[in-house]
C-alpha cells in the first residue's frame, strides 16, 4: 500500500526535497539516459505528491494550478521507481494527483506532456491525446488533456 503525502514547496523538509530530486534524477536522467535540467525553478509553485512504501519515497508527481506551467492545471514529473512499477503505484499516485488538482485548485481540466510510450497508461486515466507528437529532451511526447 502506498502512503501518500501532499505538500507545498515551503512545507517540504530538506530531506524530502533531497529525496524528490534524487528519485527524479534516478528515473529521468540515469534510467532514461537523458541529460537535462530537471531543476527548473518550477518546484516552488508546485504541490508535491509523494508516495512512500516503508518510509522510502518510491512514487512522485508535482501538480500546478492553471498558468503556472500550462494554461490549464497540470501534472508532471510522474514517476515510480523501477522495482515498484508492477504494483500499480503509478495509477494510484496519478489518481491522487487528479483529485489534488480538483481539491487544491478547483479545476477538472488537466493538461500533461506525456512520454509517448505511456499514452495508453494516461488514456486509461481519462486523458486524451491531441496535436502532433513532439520531441522533448530527446524523447517522443504527446500533449494530453483530461476534461471532466
Amino acid at each position: 500500500m502506498l502512503k501518500i503525502s501532499i505538500k507545498s514547496y515551503s512545507e517540504l523538509t530538506k530531506e524530502e526535497l533531497y529525496d524528490i530530486l534524487r528519485i527524479r534524477s534516478e528515473v529521468f536522467v540515469v534510467e532514461q539516459r537523458i541529460a537535462y535540467q530537471d531543476i527548473d525553478y518550477k518546484d516552488q509553485k508546485a504541490i508535491h505528491i509523494m508516495g512512500y512504501v516503508n518510509d522510502a519515497l518510491v512514487a512522485y508527481t508535482r501538480v500546478f494550478k492553471p498558468n503556472d506551467y500550462f494554461e490549464q492545471a497540470s501534472i508532471g514529473r510522474v514517476l515510480v521507481i523501477k522495482k515498484y512499477r508492477r504494483f500499480d503505484y503509478g495509477k494510484e499516485i496519478m489518481k491522487v494527483s487528479i483529485d489534488a488538482v480538483e481539491q487544491y485548485f478547483n479545476e477538472t481540466k488537466i493538461k500533461i506532456s506525456a512520454q509517448l510510450y505511456l499514452k495508453r497508461f494516461y488514456t486509461n486515466l481519462g486523458f486524451e491525446a491531441y496535436g502532433d507528437v513532439y520531441m522533448e529532451d530527446e524523447i517522443p511526447h504527446t500533449a494530453m488533456l483530461k476534461e471532466e
